[in-house]
């Protein structure tokens, strides 16, 4: 067999450090060996170039790529028609980074590693659905709140140092009343000098502000919503499941929830699975401080809404409590059962979209 055929037949695996501008690809071969490595741009020509560089190595059979949430994203849905595995790479192992050292090249070598033996890797989210789309909406949403929470916050700072014409008339109205009072006030700006007028124009300025927030926030409800409905209806029809708490477990999800080898690992990923944590004659479990945070407080929402609402709930509750378990305990466990719940409900709604897909 000439070199020629050699290559052709190797079988090679890649990595890729991803940054804003630039990409470090590297390649290992059959043995886990570092073939070489390059820079590529981050535009779908800079893409093609570096599959196209990784396959004069041999067959590429799959690639680990970090951060395809951010960096990566780009990168990823480039290589996902290309029938290519994809891979990505988690945090880099701490003993081997201090004795190796860290540039670009060697992470990128190192999630060439990582992907070739299958180690700190993860499959990663499609972002390429309607659940990508609730995702961009929804992080919309949560900056806009934020940025109408400081808007009245700066309002109600403004009005307790304001001169007294003006907090006397003002400090007794509710939150609505006081925005569209301001809102609708007509200040004369040509006398910003002023304190008073100074304080006025402020003031009208900021409830404005909230006022479009307020309507951009309800806009994006409605979308979101929609988007909701669409994707899990059997799930918003759950008790105590609100459109926020089923746009945050969808979102956890991802486009292809199919991923997600079982119930457990669905669990886990919402940190709700408890960590063993036994020693000699003491077996016990600890607390998952892992996994998505607002996954975790969305099935919290729901823990709690139906320990007010749901007669099985509360049964279930306060039998673990005669067991001598404390109410959070309880709530921990009952948040356990929820994901379970919550995973078979979105892994149903994914086979049947599948099937829909398959007779299309």
């Amino acid at each position: 067999m000439d070199s020629k055929q050699e290559v052709h037949v190797r079988k090679v695996t890649g990595g890729v450090d991803t940054h804003k501008d630039l990409h470090v690809a590297a390649i290992v071969d059959e043995h886990n060996g570092v073939l070489g490595s390059e820079f590529f741009s981050t535009t779908r020509h800079g893409y093609k170039q570096m599959i196209t560089w990784m396959r004069t190595f041999g067959t590429v059979e799959r690639i680990g790529v970090e951060c395809t949430g951010s960096y990566g994203a780009g990168l990823l849905r480039y290589l996902e028609p290309l029938g290519i595995e994809v891979l990505e790479v988690t945090a880099p192992d701490k003993t081997d980074r201090r004795k190796r050292g860290k540039n670009d090249t060697i992470d990128a070598e190192n999630a060439a590693h990582a992907a070739f033996a299958g180690i700190r890797t993860v499959t990663p989210k499609t972002r390429d659905g309607l659940v990508e789309s609730l995702r961009v909406l929804k992080v919309c949403r949560k900056t806009a709140v934020a940025a109408r929470r400081i808007a009245l916050q700066m309002i109600q700072m403004d009005i307790v140092s304001a001169p007294d014409a003006l907090r006397e008339s003002l400090r007794h109205m509710t939150r609505m009343q006081l925005i569209r009072t301001l809102a609708a006030w007509r200040p004369d700006i040509t006398g910003y000098r002023e304190v008073v007028i100074a304080y006025r124009i402020a003031l009208k300025s900021l409830a404005r502000r909230y006022l479009e927030l307020h309507d951009e926030i309800a806009d994006l409800d409605v979308m979101i919503a929609g988007i909701v409905r669409e994707l899990a209806p059997d799930l918003i029809s759950r008790n105590a499941v609100g459109y926020e708490s089923a746009a945050q477990l969808l979102i956890t999800a991802g486009d292809n929830p199919e991923r997600l080898a079982s119930e457990a690992s669905f669990a886990a990923l919402c940190g709700v699975s408890p960590i063993p944590a036994s020693s000699g004659k003491v077996s016990r479990h600890r607390l998952n401080r892992g996994g998505d945070r607002a996954a975790n407080s969305a099935l919290h929402i729901i823990a709690i809404g139906r320990l007010r609402t749901d007669p099985r709930t509360k049964a279930y509750v306060k039998k673990r409590l005669t067991e001598g378990h404390s109410k959070l305990e309880a709530i921990r466990c009952l948040k356990r059962y929820i994901a379970r719940e919550v995973y078979f409900l979105l892994k149903a709604r994914t086979q049947k979209v599948n099937q829909l897909q398959a007779t299309a």
